[in-house]
């Protein structure tokens, strides 16, 4: 067998599709190989260039791959994609693995950083608060619309459920028949037992934030809390990845998609694109450090103050939360403390020219 260059995997749960070539881009290996044999068969190869899509289980793969001395790569779906033959109709595994290895061969595709135990650790917190936060979410509205179909109307939001809910379940005037009643409160005690787990999760996730140091840091930044600062150092990973803050906001997507042309720049929509959680959370950050900012005195507050004026709250709610991404890449990258009134150059000159430049920028985002 010529000696293997790189190799395409295709991961899947129970058989992997591989393709290799050799160093004259040659195909040495194309095959399906079972989970069981998948590491043995890398274990009796040559160190070489693994590339895999970032997908389920494709960091634990990773990190047996590189133990037996392989370079491994990570590529995101969306940039494997374009190089599968057959274009985005024509899709089997075999292709897929023969894409992941050609879009790994390119100089300048971006790869994903490989997470270690305890980043994905910290992960599956996160992402188990968010499925118990989405199942309280489910079970509050149909509480509430359950109600609602005996006349009994409730408060939005889930404080005033929990403030209203058990005088209206026990008020013996109303339309619900025994079985029904007891029903609603069993889906309240699961309500109340969410709640608990939520609870739980948000400790342990404290804690962590209060253990790492770039969580520390992360959360001297105003709006940015223990969530945020934990999500973000497990979900990064590294940012020294990103070449500047831009970069790292546009993965985050808080940025506008761009349809430039012919040297003309035009802004649309915020992408929306990139990690999902992330940019959620930073939105809900930059609405604290949106209602906050008239109440303090520093550079960065008096901007969101000035840009909120020209701009409306929900642009400057993106300017902010972009802003924060960008603070964020500095304080993980270069490992910086954050200050709010830190000025470049001199601050009579710096600081308006800012101004106008974010009011000019964010005026014409989503201008209609």
């Amino acid at each position: 067998m010529e000696q293997i260059a790189r190799v395409g995997v295709d991961l899947a749960k129970n058989v992997m599709q591989v393709h290799a070539v050799d160093r004259a881009e040659r195909v040495v290996v194309r095959k399906a190989i079972s989970r069981e044999r998948f590491v043995n068969w890398f274990a009796n190869r040559e160190p070489c260039l693994v590339a895999m899509e970032a997908c389920g289980g494709a960091h634990y793969w990773a990190r047996k791959l590189r133990s037996l001395g392989h370079d491994v790569r990570l590529i995101p779906p969306q940039f494997a994609a374009p190089y599968r033959k057959g274009g985005p109709h024509v899709k089997n595994d075999a292709q897929d693995a023969e894409a992941t290895c050609e879009a790994a061969s390119r100089p300048q595709m971006r790869f994903v950083p490989i997470k270690s135990p305890a980043q994905q650790s910290v992960l599956v917190l996160h992402r188990m608060r968010t499925g118990f936060v989405e199942e309280r979410t489910a079970l509050v509205n149909r509480l509430r619309g359950l109600l609602a179909e005996f006349g009994v109307s409730l408060p939005q939001g889930i404080r005033s459920l929990q403030k209203h809910i058990v005088d209206r379940l026990e008020d013996g005037s109303n339309e619900l028949a025994g079985a029904a009643r007891q029903a609603l409160i069993r889906g309240w005690t699961q309500c109340q037992a969410l709640d608990r787990e939520i609870t739980w999760l948000d400790k342990q996730i404290a804690e962590h934030a209060v253990h790492d140091e770039q969580a520390q840091r992360c959360m001297k930044v105003c709006g940015v809390g223990p969530v945020t600062a934990s999500a973000a150092v497990a979900t990064v990973v590294d940012a020294r990845q990103f070449k500047n803050g831009r970069q790292m906001a546009a993965w985050i997507g808080t940025v506008p998609r761009q349809n430039s042309s012919g040297g003309k720049q035009r802004l649309g929509r915020i992408t929306r694109q990139g990690n999902d959680y992330l940019r959620t959370l930073l939105y809900q950050g930059a609405r604290s450090a949106i209602r906050t900012a008239p109440r303090r005195v520093d550079r960065l507050s008096r901007w969101i103050v000035q840009l909120q004026a020209p701009v409306g709250y929900y642009k400057t709610l993106v300017a902010v939360a972009n802003k924060h991404a960008r603070i964020l890449w500095a304080v993980l990258a270069k490992g910086e403390k954050f200050d709010p009134s830190h000025v470049v150059g001199t601050p009579s000159a710096v600081i308006p020219a800012t101004y106008m430049l974010g009011a000019t920028r964010f005026r014409g985002w989503l201008s209609s």
